[in-house]
Order: C-alpha cells, then structure tokens, then sequence
C-alpha cells in the first residue's frame, strides 16, 4: 500500500509538472515563432516600399532579392547571400509567387518567404531567405527537449524523495495502526484463551475456580474493551465537546480523596501540595480521568511503603501537574510509555491495558497541553502541562 502510494503521488507529481512544462516550452516555441515571422513580414514589406531606405537602427537587414517587372522589362536587385545565376530557378519561384492566391506565403521547397505588391504597371516580388529563420526555430526545439528532460530527470529524483518524506506520515499511522490491531487481538486473545479453557474443564471438573477465572477475564475484556472505545472518542476529538471553566486546583484535590484509601491499603504513602486558585479551560470528567490513569499507573507501579507525591503548580502562563514515584526508566521508555499497549515492565500485565497513558495524552493535546516522563535519581514522574486562562 505504501509503495502504492508513493508510486501514485510521483507519477501525479511528475504528470503535473510535465504538462507544465509543455505549456511553458510551447508558448515560448509559439511566441518565439511568431515574433520571427512577424519581423520578417514587416522586413519584406518595408523592402517592397522603398528596398534602398535603410531600416530603424539596429535592424539588421535580412538576406533578399526583389524583382521587379514592368511592360518596359524586369529588374532584379538583392542584398546579397544569393546565387541568381540560375534562370531556371528564378522564372520557377516568380511563377509560383505571382500565381499564388495569398500576396504573402512561403516557398517551402526554397526556403523563402515572399511578399507580392502589384500595381496597374508594376509587379513586385520580394522574395526572403528564412532557412536561418527555421534553424533557429529547430534548435530552440531541441533545446526544449533537452532542458525538459533534464528537468524532468531533476524532478523526478526530487519527487522521489518529496514522496518519501510526503508519504512518512502516512506510513508511520499504517505501521502504527497494524500495530495497534496485532496488540489489540493479542490482548484480546488471552483473555478468550482462559475464557474458553475453563469453560470447556467445567463440564469434566466442577471445581469452583473456573467460574471465577471466567468472570476475572471477562471484567478484563470488558475493561479492555472500554479502553478502546475512550481512545476511539479522544482520537475523534470528542473531548473539545465539554469544555468549560474548571478550578483545576479543586478538581486534583477531590480526585485524590478516592485514591487515598488505595494507596493506605498498598501500603504507600500519598503526599500532595497543591497551588491554589490555577482555573483552565477544559472538560471536567476527562481531566479527572487523566489524573486516574497517573493515580493508577503511580499505585501499580510503586514498591511498598514507597511515598507517591503529587504537586500542582502555575508555572508562569501554564499549570503544572506532577505525579512522582519511586522507579527507573530508561531515557527510550520515558518516550515510548505513551505508545498504545506498551508497558516498560512486560511481566507486570495485572489489572492494566496498556491504553491509560496513550489516553491520557490524547486528552492532554487536546487541551493544549503536553504530557512526558522524566527519571531521576531513582523516581519517575510523570508531568502534565496545562495552559491557564488569561
């Protein structure tokens, strides 16, 4: 599919700026062209009237012959450049001009462009060599060609590599969508997996515990299942619906009352400071659903009797929430946690979906503001960045 689309954009590109081309190089033949023989016209006129009368200055005077018949016999003058010596040639061409329907046209098996005036007692043909005329008209042809496949051979390494960057984006959410399926049917399918088995042990063996390990998957599919469905929302931008004026201040110290009980019952200590009076713009139940997932991730992932510290501060036109605990991770999991269904300890998969943090920075962005992970001397945090109202 990707290479697909790299072929098609290139062959687009390349379609688009070759007919560009054609009407670039075209209207310079054509104009070109016309202005040559516009010239030459307005020369074989000019020479018909008076053929001594010297030209504007600059002009350069072109190669011609006039002859000239009257009933008291024919004249031939010439500014030079033609052999007149054939009596032949000279009786076939003044035939063909003083025959011709048109008094102005062009001999092509001569290479001359006449001009016929004719009065009750004076024929005159003014004949003009235009083989420079249609060499010059050959050549920029050629060159033409030559610089459009030039151009052409240019721009299509250009559209290779416009193709590649244009098409980068496109292929990171392909590759990031085909991951995301093969996570999801992985997660989906251990859950079945037990579903299954104990369901088919319990009609052999009526031990209890295959009841209860159905229900266990079931509430895990369900949760997981749910996940997806709030990714799905925060990814069609569903959250921008329910902004409103919050105290986020307010909202973390309710949020944290629930978590208290939790974190005594884990053994680990929640501590929190908190800066009063910090008021965004946002929607209520998706920014205590943030805090939930830091909450959460903070209690899973802590070692007993550790101490969980939560901060909210303004930092100049933003507020800043932090969630802090004791933990490493390497520089390369700091970025990759909000990736959806990563975990930076694989063995630790109990309770969780691997979506919460990947939500959470789908609904973060979508108030304005940045979610990262940092770790130091021991402790992890997490930190969210939320623009204050004015």
């Amino acid at each position: 599919m990707i290479r697909s689309l790299r072929r098609k954009f290139i062959a687009m590109t390349m379609a688009v700026f070759t007919a560009l081309l054609c009407v670039i190089f075209g209207l310079v033949i054509h104009f070109t062209g016309q202005n040559l023989q516009t010239e030459s016209i307005r020369f074989l006129r000019s020479a018909a009237a008076d053929p001594l009368q010297p030209g504007p200055p600059g002009q350069v005077r072109q190669p011609c012959f006039i002859i000239r018949a009257t009933p008291w016999g024919q004249s031939i003058q010439s500014t030079g450049g033609f052999d007149l010596s054939d009596e032949q040639m000279l009786s076939d061409i003044v035939a063909l001009a003083a025959s011709a329907s048109e008094p102005l046209g062009v001999l092509d098996q001569y290479d001359l462009r006449y001009f016929r005036s004719q009065s009750p007692t004076e024929l005159t043909l003014v004949f003009m060599d235009i083989s420079a005329e249609r060499a010059a008209m050959r050549n920029l042809r050629l060159t033409c060609a030559g610089i459009g496949l030039l151009a052409l051979g240019l721009f299509w390494a250009v559209s290779f590599l416009l193709a590649r960057w244009a098409v980068r984006p496109v292929e990171r959410a392909w590759e990031e969508q085909r991951q995301f399926v093969s996570d999801a049917s992985h997660e989906l399918k251990t859950p079945l997996t037990v579903i299954l088995t104990s369901a088919e042990l319990m009609q052999t063996d009526p031990d209890p515990q295959h009841p209860r390990s159905i229900l266990a998957m079931s509430r895990r599919m369900r949760e997981l299942v749910e996940s997806l469905l709030e990714l799905a929302r925060v990814d069609n931008g569903a959250v921008r619906a329910a902004f409103g004026e919050l105290d986020l201040s307010a909202l973390v110290a309710d949020e944290l009352l629930p978590f208290e009980p939790l974190f005594f019952e884990g053994g680990l200590t929640l501590e929190s400071q908190l800066e009063e009076g910090l008021h965004i713009s946002g929607s209520d139940r998706h920014l205590r659903q943030v805090l939930t997932i830091l909450l959460d991730n903070a209690l899973r992932y802590s070692p007993e009797t550790a101490a969980v510290r939560v901060e909210l501060t303004g930092q100049g036109s933003s507020a800043l929430l932090t969630v802090a605990n004791p933990g490493e991770l390497t520089r390369e999991q700091c970025r990759s946690i909000f990736r959806r269904f990563y975990r930076a300890d694989p063995a630790r998969t109990a309770g969780g979906s691997g979506l919460g943090l990947a939500i959470a920075q789908g609904i973060v962005a979508d108030h304005g503001g940045k979610i990262w992970a940092d770790s130091r001397e021991g402790t992890v945090t997490l930190n969210v960045s939320l623009p204050l109202i004015k």
